[in-house]
């Protein structure tokens, strides 16, 4: 890579054209590599260009000096490279729909059905965590054989549900199809969850991210942390994070796509020690607070750019500056630099991960545990 474009907003004055986002990646022949690589940065995607100079590219764009292989790519992987709280996908029923209600469908089942209003339990997807509103489940892993037959309709939804599974091509669903009360995926929480929308908007500073409560069942449209602690809160709702999930994370059209494998399980966590924690930890409760303050708003007006309250951004700020120093003394100039400091980090990781031997756990950076 010779030079490059970061992403930036393509402007059309056609009419009725879309506004895409781009990047511009300037490739050259080996023999011909320029000594120095131009990089343009776009704070503001619809702005002008900033250019810095650099020995050397990486595929991510950014400067590939903190690295030994500049063609490092983040690969997937089924745990943490830290050693941290595993991330679940909610519960997943594969019923064509027959087990999910909203208001009105639920209060129409209901009047059937009413003794079923026991087994309706609330079901959250990313929209409904980050926009309000309802969706309910019929949840009856715990049904008995005669409160099944005592509900008709329910029995109804239940064949219609099997015939559905038996339709399917996948093997899995079809070893599914006898169990029609049995979820695909089964994500039933007993106590506080965190949760972590898999879809959200580019033009939000932070992903909305917050604990849940039972009877409440997460839908696979959200990520779950089981027995998260405030701690976990900070790191996974700081800039640091945020930038990383931005750079190496997918997109669904230009909104954020939340992977676990990508973007969680490969995330380098800081070095801290019980005080650092202890800090940290405090300041993710001042988030929490500031949230707290407005108990009418969803998490969209929180986090719009547009409305997101002073106290909740300051808030957020002085979390992202004590996170930032876990990582380094010297501040971190902008999002570019804190995921080419976590690049190195990466590469690190992954490197001992590689040569250690079969068996040895994983550990966080400097983790003493």
């Amino acid at each position: 890579i010779a030079f490059a474009h970061r992403t930036f907003q393509w402007l059309s004055d056609a009419r009725g054209a879309a506004h895409v986002h781009c990047v511009i990646i300037g490739l050259t022949r080996r023999d011909d590599e320029p000594k120095e690589k131009r990089l343009f940065s776009y704070d503001d995607i619809a702005g002008d260009a900033t250019e810095t100079r650099h020995g050397a590219l990486s595929p991510y764009l950014v400067d590939a000096g903190g690295v030994r292989n500049r063609h490092l790519v983040v690969s997937e992987t089924s745990v943490s490279i830290c050693g941290a709280s595993p991330v679940l996908s909610g519960s997943q029923p594969i019923d064509d729909g027959n087990l999910i209600f909203d208001e009105e469908s639920r209060a129409q089942f209901l009047m059937k059905e009413p003794a079923a209003k026991k087994f309706l339990r609330p079901y959250l997807g990313g929209f409904e965590f980050i926009n309000g509103g309802s969706r309910w489940i019929l949840a009856l892993q715990s049904a008995s054989p005669d409160q099944l037959r005592s509900m008709p309709a329910v029995i109804a939804r239940l064949r219609k549900v099997k015939e559905f599974r038996e339709k399917s091509e996948r093997s899995s669903t079809l070893k599914l199809a006898p169990f029609p009360t049995r979820f695909n995926v089964e994500v039933i929480p007993d106590s506080p969850f965190l949760v972590i929308p898999e879809v959200s908007s580019e033009r939000r500073d932070y992903v909305p991210i917050g604990w849940i409560e039972p009877p409440v069942i997460p839908s696979n449209l959200v990520r779950v942390v089981l027995d998260a602690s405030t701690y976990d809160f900070a790191i996974i709702t700081s800039r640091m994070h945020m930038a990383w999930m931005r750079n190496v994370g997918g997109r669904l059209e230009s909104r954020y796509r939340y992977s676990i494998g990508i973007v969680y399980n490969t995330f380098p966590w800081p070095q801290a020690d019980d005080k650092a924690r202890a800090k940290v930890s405090a300041l993710a409760q001042a988030v929490l607070d500031a949230r707290a303050l407005y108990p009418d708003c969803t998490l969209a007006d929180l986090y719009d750019p547009d409305s997101m309250p002073p106290d909740l951004r300051k808030a957020h700020h002085a979390l992202d500056l004590a996170v930032d120093k876990l990582y380094r003394a010297p501040p971190f100039a902008n999002d570019r630099e804190r995921v080419e400091h976590l690049f190195g980090l990466y590469e690190k990781l992954t490197a001992n991960l590689l040569s250690a031997p079969k068996g040895k756990g994983r550990k966080r950076v400097g983790s003493s545990e």
